[in-house]
């Protein structure tokens, strides 16, 4: 029987940052819990991708932002593997708006998304943990501008925002039930710049930060890991951004 840990990476499916995660946590030996939403026949394809790279794939389709959904995705890996030993909550939505157009309907499409999804995950991911002796470890992906946050994503920022509070609490709530079980967060910087990005912003992506050099789903994948593998760590968040949320200007 195969004892390779398993992971559930949302948002995996399609060719975005979940991806990029999921191919490296194969190449480390990980067995890989695709999720998609709609993109099914990406899913498939990204299974049989990391079926060459790792121990092992398998794609789960699911709308996070219901309940019966995520618990059904939660069920059905633990059928197909035995056990999950990790989630990494990447599935996210980056609604572009300005704040004079932004309603209500936009606060709660961006909160359900990039929010409840998160607590849900941990809900019933938490209760399988709870059943497992080794625990299991929850890893949120938040975003390193809810410090320093541009124009135009409100909803987004407003609904990310939450995400440390929700982190911190995780980590205590679950430690109650298993102390084995950890959940930490990740603030990753702009490391994967939309298709359509113009010169200029790939020039300050790189400028804006102290290490002066872009960063990658790599680097992000790097602190996945560590907060998997690591025992002693949770509640952290930790900024993966090249500097950028500690930088104003040189001389």
């Amino acid at each position: 029987m195969d004892e390779s840990p398993v992971i559930l990476v949302t948002g995996s499916g399609a060719a975005r940052v979940g991806k990029e995660i999921a191919c490296d946590l194969a190449g480390w030996g990980y067995r890989i819990a695709v999720h998609y939403h709609t993109s099914e026949e990406e899913a498939q394809s990204t299974v049989e991708e990391l079926n060459k790279k790792g121990p092992g794939a398998a794609a789960f389709g699911a709308d996070l932002r219901k309940e019966a959904e995520v618990k059904t995705l939660i069920d059905s890996i633990v059928e197909k593997f035995g056990r999950l030993d990790g989630v990494v909550c990447s599935a996210a939505t980056w609604l572009k708006k300005s704040w004079e157009k932004t309603n209500t309907s936009d606060f709660q499409s961006e909160w359900e998304t990039n929010s409840l999804s998160t607590l849900l995950l941990a809900k019933y991911a938490g209760e399988q943990m709870t059943a497992q002796p080794a625990g299991g470890s929850i890893i949120t992906m938040i975003d390193w501008a809810i410090q320093r946050p541009g124009t135009d994503h409100l909803a987004y920022f407003a609904s990310k925002g939450s995400l440390p509070t929700i982190t911190q609490s995780l980590a205590v709530e679950l430690a109650q039930k298993n102390p084995k079980i950890r959940v930490n967060g990740i603030l990753p910087g702009p490391i994967l710049l939309q298709d359509d990005a113009s010169d200029e912003e790939k020039k300050e992506s790189i400028e804006g930060s102290l290490m002066k050099m872009q960063g990658t789903p790599h680097h992000v994948a790097l602190a996945v890991r560590f907060f998997l593998e690591n025992e002693y760590v949770t509640g952290a968040l930790l900024p993966v951004d090249g500097g950028r949320t500690i930088y104003a200007w040189s001389r």
